[in-house]
């Protein structure tokens, strides 16, 4: 993975098989982001999303493998109890542009992913809603 930082905008390339949850993080924490959004696309040949059953407060996973495109990753950067927290979801399509997606669990590049990290100034913590079953904002 490589980055340049511009002001409060990252832009960075997470190489082939490297992880991107995991990049992200690195480039939080080596950046100190406590607020920001995320947006990329790429490719991806493993990667898992979740989908939450609100009646259940549950996440399912579903995992894939084999070629796909990027065509969504969006999400934020932000800490719960102080500490780095993203919520990032992502949208891939196969080769019959059959699309599938949810909250990214894991996706590891298969060629490259290119990814732009807008900072914005100030924090939102989270806490987690016994209601909602779920880690949400706290202003």
């Amino acid at each position: 993975m490589e980055y340049r930082r511009s002001g409060n905008t990252i832009v960075a390339r997470i190489d082939k098989g490297e992880e991107i949850l995991e990049s992200i993080k690195e480039i939080a924490l080596k950046e100190d982001i406590k607020l920001a959004n995320v947006n990329a696309l790429g490719a991806t040949n493993d990667f898992t999303v979740g989908v939450f059953k609100t009646e259940e407060k549950k996440y399912y996973a579903n995992e894939f493998s084999g070629n796909f495109e990027i065509v969504s990753l969006t999400g934020t950067i932000n800490t719960m109890n102080d500490a780095f927290y993203t919520h990032i979801h992502m949208s891939a399509g196969n080769d019959k542009g059959e699309v599938f997606g949810g909250h990214l669990n894991r996706a590891v590049v298969s060629a490259t992913c290119e990814m732009v990290i807008n900072i914005i100034d100030g924090r939102v913590d989270r806490y987690f809603d016994e209601e909602i079953g779920l880690n949400l904002f706290q202003f």
